[in-house]
């Protein structure tokens, strides 16, 4: 069986296809980087005019690097929710409208199923039940899965997600845009352990909050400005380093606390911020101290992708509507999620 991926959920088009036995056959990803760095923020509008312009020929490129034509498709996913509403419509409609027109099934994914669901794409691919840490821009989570469509979150963010504190904080810094990994980089000039700042909520419970770590961030910047109002570069690397050991030490602290809750002995790191040399390495500790398997996707399957919703929509086959419709839901919590029918 093979599955087209259409990843359309925010700034990045992403396209796919998935086979059976196979894996991943090809795929592309385009991003909006350079669309969005002159707002330092994503604008939803062009963001939504981007993926109309790129989609389609990204779809015939991927068909043709895996030699494919539309007519050897078996079924074609597409990310229906949470993301930008504009953004959802163009994945779904041009996949609704392929679907009916090649009377093939067209699969409506969750975003962060297909984060979950990376890993699987790897060998060795984790077995469930895991604990799942979704870190992205736009989510904090951690999730016991135990099984396709059985997610129980057991700690979530009160207010900024991980990758959202760091990008605000990168900006603090004057740093441009996309800004968590430029912050990473200045962090591995900076020393860490200069400024102590705060791990909220670190050891109560397993929810998490960053936004008063921004504000500890703003309020060490201008601590640290010279009469002229300007920020020393040694400053600057080590402002980002301490912010990094603090985000890295409070999520790691954080797992350590579910797997004691859940019980669970495999951890998957989820979302664009498992990327994050530094949480991997303390993550990696965590794991050899606590008997945990600790799995990670390749870094390109860490941030939206099409391949992760090829193949969640592959788990998800058995499914899919028969009648043709667009589902496009901006907010969709997790947990609302069931295993797949039939």
């Amino acid at each position: 069986m093979r599955v087209l991926g259409i990843e359309t959920s925010c700034d990045e088009t992403g396209v796919a296809v998935y086979e059976e036995g196979r894996g991943i056959r090809a795929e592309r990803l385009a991003s909006q980087i350079p669309i969005h760095a002159a707002y330092g923020g994503v604008v939803p509008e062009l963001a939504s005019r981007d993926h109309i312009a790129k989609l389609l020929p990204m779809v015939e490129e991927v068909l043709a690097d895996a030699q494919l034509t539309l007519e050897d498709l078996d079924a074609i996913a597409y990310t229906a929710g949470p993301g930008l509403i504009g953004a959802l419509m163009v994945g779904g409609s041009l996949a609704s409208s392929l679907a009916y027109a090649l009377k093939i099934p067209a699969i409506p994914v969750h975003h962060l199923e297909g984060h979950i669901l990376a890993c699987r794409l790897e060998h060795p691919a984790p077995e469930f039940p895991f604990l799942a840490l979704m870190v992205s821009g736009g989510h904090s989570q951690l999730v016991a899965v135990s099984g396709l469509g059985r997610y129980r979150i057991v700690g979530e963010t009160l207010d900024d997600a991980a990758g959202e504190a760091f990008d605000k904080a990168a900006r603090l810094l004057g740093l441009p845009y996309p800004g968590g990994p430029e912050l990473a980089a200045l962090a591995d000039r900076g020393d860490a352990s200069r400024f102590a700042l705060p791990r909220p909520l670190k050891n109560q419970g397993l929810d998490m909050s960053f936004s008063g770590l921004k504000t500890a961030v703003r309020l060490t910047i201008d601590s640290c400005r010279a009469p002229d109002g300007s920020l020393p570069d040694a400053a600057r690397a080590d402002v980002a380093a301490s912010f990094q050991a603090a985000v890295v030490d409070t999520l790691t602290a954080k797992c350590r606390q579910a797997l004691e809750a859940t019980g669970l002995t495999r951890l998957v790191v989820a979302g664009g911020v498992g990327a994050n040399r530094a949480l991997r390495e303390s993550l990696a500790v965590l794991g050899r101290r606590t008997g945990t398997r600790v799995y990670y996707p390749r870094p390109k399957l860490c941030t939206d992708n099409g391949a992760m919703i090829a193949y969640a929509g592959w788990c998800r086959r058995t499914s899919a509507a028969s009648e043709p419709r667009i589902v496009a839901r901006p907010r969709w919590p997790l947990d609302e999620l069931t295993p797949p029918s039939g």
